[in-house]
């Protein structure tokens, strides 16, 4: 007899799990347990509560008949899954082998989220929940007499646990108890089913170029490991398809997004876009990586507000290997500009790149032998062996090939007093290959050596408030020599002068261009830890050298034989405050020539991100007007459900703005809600003005939807 109560008491705690569970111990706590009827019935009455396998039943009665092999329990019924799921009914009645039940008034609560109240609940074949006359919610219920905020009526729902689906039949979506929504049928994932088929929240778009539209993203699982987002978007202005298909690999995994749109603004034309990426790990440390972009015309992005807006696309695939004492790159790009005034044609559009460097310790000389090779080409697509008429000074059709190669030692002692002292000799030798420019011999060859020693005295001092505080002076004299064989400047266009360069012996960040003569430089460090939660950083430095270098242009920072000041400073709190500047300040027009600023704030009700940039009027650099911008983000939380997000980009140059976007976001345990503004104010001949509107719903508590467990409160909240 006991166990077979056991028995019953085992089906009726399993009759949310699939058939196929197996029964194991039951633990039965009662007030009093009474044997009836010739000994067919066991009643076990007054506080009942029965364990098994990690889910727990409460209930004031079990009633158990073994004649007829069924088991009545009566509530108030409380059965917790080891998941968290919970069931509550007023009475409960199973039979013909516990797989089939009938629950009266019951009510669901999924993963801590969805509730399910139904007048009746019927139980079939282990599996199936068959519930009439059913509301649905993940919103906090108070009383009868305050609706949820949206809730779905249903004549009929069935759960599959096995499948983790849920149906509904006659569905009527209700706000604040209005109809406002009918579907004869519907099938939601439950919150427990990460990937499920079916449609994930739409967006309602507004934009002044394609008018209003809907996004009704349609995904499909294909096994474990991949999956399919198919994006119908729909306008009076565009018919567009997108798509985003996702794989994992074993090794690696690949992402590919797609979009193909036919609409009235290039009327009869197909647009679109491509963009794909991937990353695998080989054999022996290997990395390979690729991305594809692509798009059909240059105004696409900006015409869609694309996520991927960009000005310059870069198409990729790299083979690497990093390892303690060497690294290994191996790469082909294709770049493509967007941006109206660039001709891809004339610009270095296809460029392949092969890397090798590896260092050795040798113990008789002592210090650190360094060894780099590389190999690097590129191409244009231009036939033109002369400077065309566009703004720049690059040969049109100008095709470049170089192999490099780098030989290092490098050493430090501490001499007495705490002072150290460094020791570099280099040796360069280049060789190029310049083909489709009527002034250039066609091939260079170059042998540079180069030496340099350099000294450092840091000073730390601890301060009795537990304060430390560096003091770093520090000097170098190089001397780098040979001769320009008289190789085009065709990468070194472009020179920036940092804390990360201050003691190179070369600035420039191609081996086309490498200074020359003699020269030396001197900075000062310091740093600052404070015992309050901040720290600080700034450096000074500037560069000497024995003759002027064209090469340098006027923003560079380098263009006299005494370089302008190099000023970075950088300061961090841990309230979240964080700032970072960087400059080159020109004594002689006593003004910088080029600087950037950046500011972030973040704190947990708020955030703030701002940034900074100034560029002079550099010729060299195909710059005849001055830039000057400053972006703003920032994020807001007004209380614990309302977010207000913005941002914007100006020009202060220019005096007009390039783009502003507010947006505001709602979230509480049951919906989420996005509403969004941004204004592009395209400048370019190629690109269209545009204002655009969004706006996204998602009610949480269902896989789709998403999570708002976060959100959750109690009635008196």
């Amino acid at each position: 007899m006991r166990w077979s109560l056991l028995a019953a008491v085992a089906a009726a705690l399993l009759w949310s799990a699939p058939s196929q569970a197996q029964s194991s111990d039951v633990m039965l706590l009662a007030d009093q347990v009474l044997v009836e009827r010739g000994g067919d019935t066991l009643v076990a009455t007054g506080n009942v509560e029965a364990l098994y396998d990690g889910t727990r039943l409460t209930a004031s009665s079990i009633i158990y008949d073994r004649a007829s092999d069924s088991v009545e329990i009566q509530g108030p019924i409380r059965i917790t899954q080891p998941n968290g799921d919970v069931l509550t009914a007023t009475q409960a009645e199973l039979d013909q082998g516990f797989q089939n039940g009938l629950l009266e008034s019951a009510r669901f609560v999924l993963d801590e989220q969805l509730q399910i109240a139904s007048a009746r609940a019927a139980r079939v074949d282990g599996r199936y929940t068959a519930m009439s006359q059913v509301a649905a919610t993940s919103c906090q219920v108070c009383g009868s007499d305050r609706p949820p905020l949206w809730a779905i009526r249903a004549t009929r729902v069935v759960h599959d646990a096995e499948e983790r689906q849920i149906y509904f039949d006659d569905a009527q979506l209700r706000v604040l108890g209005v109809p406002v929504f009918y579907i004869p049928r519907m099938r939601l994932p439950d919150p427990t089913l990460d990937r499920a088929r079916g449609f994930l929240i739409p967006e309602l778009k507004t934009s002044s170029l394609l008018g209003f539209g809907i996004k009704l993203p349609y995904f499909i699982p294909i096994g474990d490991h991949t999956d399919l987002t198919l994006t119908p978007y729909l306008s009076p202005v565009t018919r567009t398809l997108e798509m985003r298909y996702r794989q994992a690999f074993r090794t690696g995994n690949i992402t590919v997004n797609g979009a193909i749109s036919r609409d009235t603004l290039q009327s009869g034309e197909a647009r679109g876009l491509l963009f794909a990426e991937g990353a695998f790990s080989l054999p022996r440390n290997f990395r390979l990586s690729f991305d594809i972009e692509a798009v059909s015309d240059d105004a696409y992005l900006n015409d869609y507000n694309s996520d991927f807006k960009k000005d310059r696309l870069d198409s990729a695939v790299t083979l690497t290997r990093a390892q303690r004492d060497s690294f290994f790159s191996l790469g082909l790009i294709h770049y493509e500009s967007l941006t109206d005034g660039e001709n891809n044609a004339t610009q270095p559009t296809i460029i392949g790149d092969l890397r090798y460097n590896r260092r050795f310790f040798p113990n008789r000389v002592g210090g650190e032998v360094r060894l780099g090779f590389q190999l690097h080409g590129h191409y244009r697509y231009s036939d033109t062996d002369i400077d065309g008429p566009d703004a720049d000074s690059v040969v049109d059709g100008r095709d470049l090939a170089r192999a490099n190669l780098d030989l290092s030692w490098r050493d430090r002692w501490t001499l007495p007093g705490g002072l150290r002292a460094g020791a570099v000799t280099q040796l360069w030798i280049d060789h190029f290959i310049v083909e489709q420019d009527a002034l250039a011999e066609g091939d260079y060859t170059e042998v540079t050596p180069a030496a340099s020693l350099e000294l450092r005295w840091p000073l730390v001092k601890a301060s009795p408030d537990g304060a430390r505080v560096l003091l770093e002076p520090v000097a170098q004299v190089g001397w780098i020599g040979g001769d320009r064989s008289g190789v085009p400047n065709d990468e070194s266009t472009r020179v920036e002068f940092d804390e990360g360069n201050l003691l190179s012996l070369s600035r420039f960040p191609a081996p086309d261009r490498r200074e020359r003569g003699l020269i030396g430089a001197a900075g000062l460090r310091w740093m600052r830890e404070d015992p309050e939660g901040w720290r600080a950083s700034l450096v000074l430095g500037r560069v000497w050298r024995d003759e002027v270098d064209a090469a340098f242009s006027r923003s560079s920072g380098q263009d006299d034989s005494l370089s302008d000041w190099l000023i970075a400073g950088q300061f961090a709190h841990q309230t979240g405050l964080q700032l970072m500047a960087r400059g080159l300040y020109d004594t002689a027009d006593t003004r910088f020539t080029k600087a950037e600023m950046r500011a972030s704030l973040t704190r947990d009700r708020y955030a703030l991100d701002a940034s900074y940039i100034l560029l002079t009027t550099d010729p060299q650099e195909d710059r005849n007007d001055a830039q000057s911008q400053w972006r703003v983000n920032g994020r807001y939380s007004i209380d614990r459900n309302w977010t207000a997000t913005g941002n914007t980009r100006y020009d202060i140059a220019e005096g007009q703005f390039l783009q502003a976007g507010i947006g505001a976001e709602y979230r509480n345990e049951c919906v989420a809600v996005d509403f969004s503004v941004s204004r592009s104010f395209a400048s370019s001949t190629n690109l269209e003005p545009s204002t655009d509107f969004g706006l996204t719903v998602a009610l949480t508590g269902f896989s789709t939807g998403g999570s708002g467990k976060e959100y959750r409160r109690s009635c008196n909240f």
